[in-house]
């Protein structure tokens, strides 16, 4: 027997229930897609009730369970290099379980070797940092890091807005640090950010050292089993090879020497490790949605609501009516997970080639568009795991507001995705520069083509713009291929709009200004434009790589949805640009998400079957995968501790108060 009929033999099916009115209209098996989504490795590594804890106790058993993980090895170094999909994989069954353990661990482990009790700032891996700024002398550490050994380094904080604050593992346990700072040499010109090693804490007291003041954060939202710090230094002096010289060293008489002549390439090429950083955020935001839309959609699938006369007992009525338009939101998120979940494979193994072959160095255009994916994909993911979480919560009633249902958990500790590794909106901006540039090389370099696979149709801007939208009927407009040609006009419309507003920005103000002038409306939709043109690409090439017909068809239609409702939010752009030129446009693009959402219903709950975790990982009383929503709902509450006690100061409800006996001063 083959390894996935094996696997497909392990994935058992779901006990008989109310969910088995939807799970007999599909047109797949779950198993199949959960195979296809996960891939046969992940779904290996996956298979091998909570209460609530004060900030301290959270992050002690956060601590106790980091030492237990480090007992385990779940694959060894060959095994990474031969699939580097692996650890990312294990990072994301640990954050389904816990992101605060998931979120420490990625600050502190990479490629299965652990570096027990460190800080990265801007959330960066620490070893990863050695990997692709160090030298040899510097991954030489990595045998002492194992053993909690490490050598010393210097830094000073100038002033009080220097002092560096929500670094993860800092705030009372890390012992050492990488650390981002100006380079002076003894002749006082600044060489920018460089990275360095620096002690924090005495490894056997976990007392700071003399010229550091470092401290907790205090309790935050979410993920409060990390102990985010803060953290100053004042003229704190360490040796000279602390520094990570792999794109820049000082000698010993103090002269600073670069392999780059242009100061911006050694700075990109230094800040490598943060497009690994922003893959794994992505893949965050993409693990939230498979937490809370399963939850969302087996509850609507039995909850029992309003509908017609013949619909007796009123189950799946919700889920039939759309639920007041939540239903066709948690569609098109179904297709934000799978597209997301392709473009995050596609980036990690992209960025994981560059990062263990160290070829960013030598391939700057290639890392130049990886930095421009990440830097528009991560934003978007977190956005929209923000906004499924919100609408799922929602959409389950008064139900979604109890803990038990999950959804507060989830949103708390994803509310993080949307803040760290820089502001969502500074990210896009990244993204906009990337492309602004390529704007400009093609304005100057006459029959330029671009090969890269994000922005090859970019070669052909001026043949592009001049496309109409001609379709006369629904099932033309859903064609992939004309979805993915009106989203290639978009791409190209806004960054023809954005270079002219920022040449005539440019006119009349500083570099800074005109950046910020043209942001909002131009720059920011630009980025968005591009990344969901990406996953909408990638989507359909991968559609088009499939064989079995349930599974294209369902698959198509999530495409398409996706697509026409994307469209939907840039219509003032279409007709803006003269793309769309009749209201049958806007239309056909409301009827084709109506249609859509009919077509998919019957398929929405095996869908959510083939991309949920297991239930004590999902951990919901309204989720669970035998839709026995109101039984578990009531267990659940039966068992909260003191659900059937009367309060400990019930006494002092006897004592009753004297209504209006005390008269107001005012």
């Amino acid at each position: 027997m083959s390894g996935k009929a094996n696997l497909k033999n392990c994935l058992q099916d779901f006990k008989p229930g109310p969910l088995d009115y939807y799970r007999k209209k599909a047109k797949f098996d779950w198993r199949d897609m959960k195979i296809l989504f996960e891939g046969e490795e992940m779904l290996t590594l996956q298979r091998s009730p909570s209460e609530e804890l004060s900030s301290q106790q959270h992050r002690h058993l956060c601590f106790q369970r980091m030492k237990r993980l480090m007992e385990y090895e779940f694959f060894t170094q060959d095994e990474f290099l031969a699939n580097p999909l692996l650890a990312q994989g294990l990072l994301i069954c640990i954050g389904m379980y816990d992101w605060s353990l998931c979120t420490k661990r990625s600050v502190s482990y990479e490629v299965n070797i652990f570096v027990f009790i460190v800080i990265f700032d801007c959330a960066l891996f620490f070893v990863g940092a050695l990997r692709s700024s160090g030298m040899k002398k510097h991954l030489d550490l990595m045998s002492d890091l194992e053993q909690f050994q490490m050598i010393e380094f210097v830094v000073n904080t100038p002033d009080l807005e220097a002092t560096k604050v929500w670094v993860g593992s800092l705030g009372q346990i890390a012992t050492h640090a990488v650390l981002y700072a100006q380079l002076y040499t003894p002749d006082h010109k600044c060489h920018g950010l460089h990275s360095f090693i620096i002690p924090i804490r005495d490894p056997k007291t976990l007392l700071p050292y003399p010229g550091i003041t470092v401290g907790d954060m205090g309790p935050k939202v979410g993920l409060n089993g990390v102990d985010n710090g803060f953290i100053s230094f004042t003229n704190y002096r360490v040796p000279r090879q602390c520094l990570l010289s792999r794109t820049g060293d000082v000698t010993p008489d103090g002269r600073y020497v670069t392999p780059f002549r242009d100061p911006n390439k050694r700075f990109g090429a230094s800040m490598g490790t943060l497009s690994l950083a922003r893959v794994f955020i992505i893949n965050m935001g993409l693990s939230n949605l498979q937490k809370c839309l399963p939850i969302s959609i087996r509850y609507s699938a039995v909850r029992r609501q309003f509908g017609p006369a013949e619909k007796k007992s009123g189950l799946f009525w919700n889920i039939n009516c759309s639920n007041g338009g939540y239903y066709h939101t948690w569609l098109q998120l179904m297709f934000c997970i799978i597209s997301l979940h392709l473009s995050v494979v596609i980036l990690l193994i992209f960025k994981c080639r560059f990062y263990l072959e160290r070829k960013h160095l030598s391939c700057p255009r290639k890392a130049a568009e990886l930095h421009a994916l990440c830097s528009a994909a991560k934003p978007l993911a977190g956005w929209l795991a923000r906004d499924a979480i919100q609408e799922s919560r929602e959409a389950c009633g008064g139900h979604g507001y109890l803990q038990a249902a999950g959804f507060g958990s989830f949103r708390n500790d994803n509310d993080a995705n949307c803040t760290y590794e820089g502001d969502n909106n500074v990210l896009l901006q990244q993204t906009s520069n990337y492309l602004l540039g390529l704007m400009k090389r093609k304005e100057l370099e006459k029959g330029l083509r671009f090969e890269l696979q994000s922005i090859s149709f970019l070669s052909d801007i001026d043949d592009i713009l001049r496309y109409k939208l001609s379709v006369g009927t629904l099932e033309d407009l859903k064609k992939p291929v004309e979805i993915l040609s009106s989203y290639k006009w978009l791409v190209c419309y806004l960054l023809k709009q954005s270079s002219e507003k920022l040449k005539n920005e440019l006119k009349y103000n500083d570099p800074f200004t005109s950046r910020s002038r043209t942001q909002v409306y131009y720059c920011r939709s630009l980025s968005i434009a591009y990344v969901e043109h990406e996953f909408l690409q990638r989507f359909a090439d991968f559609i088009s790589e499939q064989s079995h017909p349930g599974t294209v068809e369902v698959l198509t239609q999530l495409f398409q949805l996706y697509g026409l409702w994307s469209m939907e939010k840039h219509l003032s752009v279409f007709y803006e640009g003269n793309y769309c030129t009749t209201p049958l446009a806007s239309q056909l693009i409301k009827e084709g998400i109506l249609q859509l959402c009919e077509d998919i219903k019957d398929q929405a709950v095996s869908l959510a079957d083939a991309i949920s975790p297991p239930d004590f990982i999902l951990n919901s009383s309204l989720g669970k995968s035998d839709g026995q929503v109101y039984k578990n709902l009531y267990e659940c509450i039966l068992n909260t501790p003191g659900a059937l006690e009367r309060p400990a100061w019930w006494r002092e409800f006897l004592d009753k108060p004297q209504v209006q006996s005390i008269k107001a001063k005012l």
